[in-house]
């Protein structure tokens, strides 16, 4: 456990985060409690909310390729921070440490991707019947995503809809699983650490909300949120598909895991 707690410090999750709280993360490995959260409270998610709606107003005016400066960093801050989310990746969720290290890689892929993608977003000149006349095709910000993920990928989700949601000029709020918080704490304080040295990220431009489902509840019924992006099971992606529709909002479903099993016969069947 010492050698987690120095892991917890090197990813800037000090005492006062990963212990105090009423939300128990366990590890799958052992069983054993690896850190009691503080839950955001529900009469704060409007604040929440506000803030990044805050954020939007000024983020959505900055040049994307200056967005994808942000990004750049923030993948440089996830490369010097690799081994220490992983190994907290294989504690919290269960996967060999070659996992843990290879969800990290794909978020630094993954900034890399967004970081090109700052300058090309590239819109259509369309031919009119009208003379002397033009039609354009331009791309604009939306506003606030919210990233809601499930515990079997804690920290490479946040960051493919973060990445690409930064650089189009829309804030994130971050929700990971209760099962998995812990991970994307890590995650997005590497956003954070990129933040600072950005130098021109707007308060609220990436938040990260712990709790269980009133938590994500507040995200997906609020007309202030326009995305929601949700991974999880399909009986999850039924109840967000519908509250967000019946608002008009747009939704991204990743949902019903499709990871088979393959169990021997000397397994151990209680374990499997």
């Amino acid at each position: 456990m010492s050698e987690l707690l120095a892991v917890y410090e090197r990813s800037g999750i000090t005492a006062d985060v990963y212990s105090g709280g009423t939300l128990s993360v366990t590890s799958p490995i052992d069983g054993s409690e690896i850190a009691r959260l503080h839950e955001t409270p529900v009469e704060d998610m409007p604040n929440v909310i506000a803030r990044a709606n805050a954020a939007f107003k000024i983020w959505r005016d900055v040049p994307a390729p200056v967005r994808g400066e942000l990004v750049r960093l923030w993948g440089e801050e996830l490369r010097a921070a690799k081994a220490d989310i992983g190994h907290i990746i294989s504690i919290e969720v269960g996967k060999i440490v070659e996992e843990g290290l290879g969800e990290v890689q794909e978020g630094i892929d993954i900034c890399d991707l967004a970081v090109g993608q700052s300058r090309q977003m590239f819109g259509k000149t369309i031919v009119s019947e009208r003379p002397g006349h033009r039609i354009m095709e331009q791309y604009h910000p939306i506003g606030p995503v919210a990233i809601i993920t499930a515990f079997n990928f804690p920290s490479a989700v946040f960051c493919w809809n973060a990445s690409m949601a930064l650089i189009a000029g829309n804030p994130v709020i971050f929700k990971p699983s209760e099962k998995a918080p812990v991970s994307g704490i890590a995650t997005i304080n590497a956003l954070h650490r990129a933040m600072a040295k950005f130098g021109r990220a707007p308060d609220g431009l990436a938040q990260i909300v712990i709790g269980t489902v009133p938590q994500s509840a507040a995200l997906v019924e609020s007309h202030d949120i326009p995305v929601i992006s949700a991974t999880g099971s399909t009986r999850m992606g039924r109840i967000v598909g519908r509250k967000v529709a019946e608002r008009f909002g747009r939704r991204i479903l990743e949902l019903g895991g499709n990871n088979a099993m393959v169990v021997t016969p000397n397994a151990d069947l209680d374990m499997a």
